[in-house]
C-alpha cells in the first residue's frame, strides 16, 4: 500500500514541475509578450483605464513588426529547406528505384548461367546437366546390353564355324577315303581288265 503511495507522490510532483516548466517556457516564449506585459505593468490608470506612452506603443508596434519580418523570414527558410528535402527526398528515392532495379538485374544475372549462347538459371542449368547425364546413361546401358547381346551372338557364331568346320573335316576326311577306296577299286577293276585282256 505504502508502494502505491510513494508512486503516486512521485508521478503528481513530477506533473507539477512538468506543467510549471510549460508555463514558464510560454511566459517567455517570444519578446513581443515580454514587451507586451511590461507596457501593461509601466502603464498608469485614469479613472479605469490604462494611460499608455506613445513612445512605449510606437516601440512595441515597431517591435512586432520586426518580430513578424523575423517569423516571416523563418518561414520562408524553413519552406525553402522543406522544399530542398522533398527534392532530395524525391532523388533519393529514384537513386533507390535504379538501385533496387541494378541490384534485381545483377541478381538474376548472378543467377542465371550461359550455355550454348542462352541463360538459364542454376536451377534449370543444374537440371538440365542431370537429364543429360541421365540420358548419357540411359544410352550407354542400352549400348552396354547390345553389345552384350552382340558378344553372345559372335560366342555362338564362333561355336557353330567351330562345329561346322568339324563337321566339315569330318565330312572331308570321310570323302577323302571314299574317293581313295573308289580310287583303289577303279585300279583294281582296271588290273582286273588289263589282266584278262
Amino acid at each position: 500500500m505504502s508502494n502505491k503511495i510513494y508512486i503516486l507522490a512521485v508521478f503528481v510532483i513530477a506533473s507539477v514541475f512538468q506543467m510549471n516548466a510549460q508555463t514558464d517556457s510560454l511566459k517567455a516564449e517570444t519578446p513581443v509578450q515580454d514587451e507586451f506585459t511590461a507596457l501593461i505593468k509601466e502603464s498608469n490608470n485614469y479613472q479605469g483605464y490604462k494611460v499608455v506612452d506613445y513612445d512605449k506603443l510606437i516601440e512595441l508596434r515597431n517591435t512586432t513588426r520586426n518580430y513578424i519580418t523575423e517569423l516571416k523570414e523563418e518561414i520562408i527558410v524553413q519552406k525553402n529547406t522543406v522544399d530542398q528535402q522533398n527534392e532530395e527526398i524525391e532523388k533519393l528515392k529514384t537513386e533507390l528505384s535504379s538501385t533496387q532495379e541494378d541490384l534485381k538485374r545483377v541478381s538474376e544475372e548472378k543467377d542465371a548461367l550461359m550455355f550454348l549462347g542462352m541463360p538459364f538459371s542454376k536451377a534449370g542449368y543444374k537440371g538440365m546437366m542431370w537429364g543429360i547425364v541421365a540420358v548419357l546413361i540411359v544410352i550407354l546401358v542400352v549400348l552396354f546390353f547390345k553389345f552384350k547381346s552382340s558378344l553372345s551372338s559372335t560366342r555362338e557364331a564362333r561355336q557353330k564355324l567351330k562345329e561346322t568346320e568339324k563337321e566339315f573335316e569330318s565330312y572331308r576326311t570321310k570323302a577323302l577315303e571314299k574317293e581313295q577306296r573308289l580310287g583303289r577299286m577303279l585300279q583294281d577293276e582296271r588290273n582286273k581288265t588289263s589282266g584278262a585282256s
